[in-house]
């Protein structure tokens, strides 16, 4: 493989990778990633048309999750096309520009889930915590700016790597870990110095992923505290109702990325499939399972959706 250093030599290609040692099956293995695919986009396009058609739920609430439920969509598109044609056609070449697009977009949709669960974090504390007080902060402008100030905190904080990337030289066996490609493992191709990216990358984490982490946990403390200084149970209940659905979806993107750290950090010596399986759901489990839980767990989403689809039930 030519080395590149952006102008005088031919682009690289990288090789991507399937599940090893199960090539043979790959066909089959694609049915039950292209359903989970179907899912997200389906279950995502559902829950955004409701919120975009209900007047009832044009709220800071919904308005929220449907920011959500688009990066869903984002997260799941930017993974799609390389992950289902290393497994239907077994093509796994990629050149440098098209993986450099792809890391970015991955990472970007990333660090926005992040930045969305810690902005329906603040929506809830403010709406337990400050309730007469709710339409007077959460106002549309005040979510426009917040929505904004997300975006660009996060293709800002990736926007660096892949220009980094582009400026390393690639002379080894090209080959990547998985089925698309993340700036971690491009970046232990180059035969570069490249102690400046992965610095960057992990000051990129903890200021994200981390930082989001720590606020979301203080949200909770605070609307606990809330909580618990209620006198009546029956508030108690109803107003931790409301929090079940966000604190579900929380976990279901932190889980993964700890157990993706932890598998990277402490699982060297386990098969690469579980390394493989392991980013997989990092990155498919929550673009499915948000919209589930949301149209499982949220009335006005659950009977939006039934109206929708003219089911008529009571619920």
């Amino acid at each position: 493989m030519l080395a590149w250093n952006g102008s005088d030599v031919a682009e690289p290609v990288f090789i991507l990778q399937g599940f090893p040692g199960l090539d043979h099956v790959h066909s089959w293995l694609s049915v039950p990633f292209f359903l989970a695919y179907l899912v997200a986009f389906t279950g995502n396009v559902t829950v955004l048309s409701v919120v975009w058609t209900e007047p009832s739920l044009h709220q800071p609430m919904y308005y929220f999750l449907s920011v959500l439920a688009l990066t869903d969509l984002g997260m799941s598109v930017s993974t799609l096309p390389t992950m289902l044609t290393v497994l239907w056609s077994g093509a796994r070449e990629i050149h440098a520009s098209a993986c450099y697009a792809q890391l970015f977009f991955i990472h970007t949709f990333t660090f926005l889930e992040s930045s969305v669960l810690l902005a329906m974090a603040f929506d809830r504390f403010v709406a337990i915590c400050r309730p007469l007080r709710y339409p007077a902060i959460l106002t549309s402008a005040v979510i426009g700016k917040i929505g904004t100030a997300c975006l660009l905190r996060s293709v800002g904080v990736v926007l660096p790597t892949p220009l980094l990337l582009r400026r390393y030289h690639y002379c080894r066996i090209n080959a990547l870990s998985h089925a698309f490609c993340l700036h971690q493992d491009v970046l232990r191709l180059s035969c570069s110095s490249a102690r400046v990216s992965s610095v960057y990358g992990l000051c990129v984490v903890i200021a994200t992923l981390g930082v989001d982490a720590l606020f979301i946990l203080i949200s909770y403390a605070l609307i606990l505290s809330a909580v618990l200084s209620t006198t009546s149970r029956e508030e108690r209940l109803k107003a931790l109702n409301t929090c079940v659905s966000h604190i579900c979806v929380v976990l279901i993107f932190f889980v993964p990325v700890i157990g993706v750290s932890m598998v990277h950090r402490f699982g060297k010596q386990l098969s690469p499939v579980v390394h493989i399986l392991m980013a997989d759901i990092y990155l498919l489990l929550p673009p499915v399972l948000n919209p589930v839980v949301y149209s499982v767990r949220t009335k006005q989403i659950r009977l939006g959706i039934l109206r929708k689809f003219r089911i008529n039930r009571s619920f």
